[in-house]
């Protein structure tokens, strides 16, 4: 099974949650020029979720492919299973759950390639942890759909160490998709990028800018503390907020992919700019101690 270097995911991820009926509802036209536009900015990995839209963007994302073979070739993508979402287009989920079963994962790749109008995926991730997951029957399905030329790498995503563990005893993960951000500190902390960087799989961190918390004019303490240290540095680095903080993620050694979560362009255009910077490791603390409202001990 391959693994995410073999992939070739860009170190900037585009995030599909907020393209479709979750957000920006573009139409096809719409979605083909957000797609184009992203990879001519070096951008060519998507990341989807089946239950993105209702269930509706891996299929909106599909009719472009489909319309325009030629982008395939150009971009990879990422798609995750095994939440069954309560909604209209899903008439059997009774109540929201996690589902890791084999049944379950195998429906719900097939379904996924259906959707997106391709062959094969090029990361396929677990959602949510599932409590009643059993390891062994994951890797069977998922070593069986790798065989089938129809999965290229596997992760995961929100697992904590101990369940990234215990899926990776018996089946190589190449990620594991987590929140993170200078808001977001407790995968530094609790052993969750430490197990990346010493499996040597590069986590990729959804929400990278906090959910845009730090663009909103508050009174929180916290956010005008950070505020306060990022301004002198973004012009330090001739650079924006959001380029500022991308940077510091991906400072990292762990090699951390953010996830993007925007629908406009001009913020993907601008994301990249982050790629050029390279932040001093006292920067990076001092942003650190901001957030955490501390010194270290």
């Amino acid at each position: 099974m391959t693994n995410l270097e073999e992939t070739n995911l860009s170190p900037l991820i585009v995030g599909t949650m907020r393209l479709g009926l979750w957000g920006a509802q573009m139409n096809s036209q719409q979605l083909q020029e957000f797609i184009e536009e992203s990879i001519e900015f070096g951008l060519t990995t998507f990341d989807h979720a089946d239950i993105y839209g209702d269930y509706t963007t891996e299929a909106d994302f599909g009719k472009v492919l489909k319309n325009n073979s030629s982008l395939r070739t150009k971009l990879q993508l990422i798609t995750k299973c095994g939440i069954r979402r309560v909604c209209a287009n899903r008439p059997d989920h009774k109540i929201k759950s996690y589902d890791s079963s084999p049944e379950h994962i195998k429906w719900s790749v097939e379904n996924s390639l259906k959707e997106l109008a391709t062959d094969y995926i090029d990361v396929l991730l677990i959602h949510r942890p599932d409590h009643l997951m059993d390891p062994n029957e994951v890797a069977e399905v998922i070593f069986h759909l790798y065989e089938a030329g129809k999965v290229r790498s596997f992760g995961v995503s929100n697992f904590t160490p101990s369940q990234f563990e215990l899926l990776n005893e018996e089946i190589p993960l190449c990620t594991n998709q987590i929140e993170a951000s200078i808001l977001a500190l407790n995968p530094f902390e609790d052993g969750t990028i430490d197990q990346c960087l010493r499996q040597g799989v590069p986590p990729m961190a959804w929400s990278p800018l906090g959910g845009g918390a730090l663009f909103q004019t508050g009174e929180d303490p916290r956010l005008n503390q950070i505020l306060q240290v990022a301004r002198p540095l973004q012009e330090k680095y001739n650079c924006q907020l959001d380029q500022l903080l991308l940077a510091w993620l991906l400072r990292h050694p762990a090699g951390i992919q953010p996830v993007l979560g925007t629908s406009k362009i001009e913020r993907i255009r601008d994301a990249v700019g982050a790629l050029a910077i390279q932040m001093d490791r006292t920067d990076w603390y001092d942003l650190w101690q901001a957030s955490k409202g501390a010194v270290l001990p």
